[in-house]
């Protein structure tokens, strides 16, 4: 398993967690996806390595954009 956590601008409330986690989540391979409007934080567990470009698509497709550069993985 894989963890990637990244930061994501724009997130609020409750509303915009759940739309970056529905995107996110649709990535095949991702088997779950921690979104914190407070820390502006993402975690995805993943199966095994995702690539950042499909991080940010997806996150792109929710109306919020990834930062570059903050992609962390463990």
């Amino acid at each position: 398993m894989t963890t990637t956590t990244f930061k994501v601008t724009g997130m609020s409330c409750g509303h915009c967690e759940g739309a970056v986690s529905e995107e996110l989540s649709g990535i095949e391979g991702v088997d779950e996806v921690r979104a914190s409007a407070a820390s502006g934080e993402v975690t995805v567990v993943s199966e095994g390595p995702v690539d950042e470009e499909t991080l940010a698509a997806a996150v792109d497709e929710a109306g919020y954009e990834l930062v570059a550069g903050s992609t962390a993985r463990s």
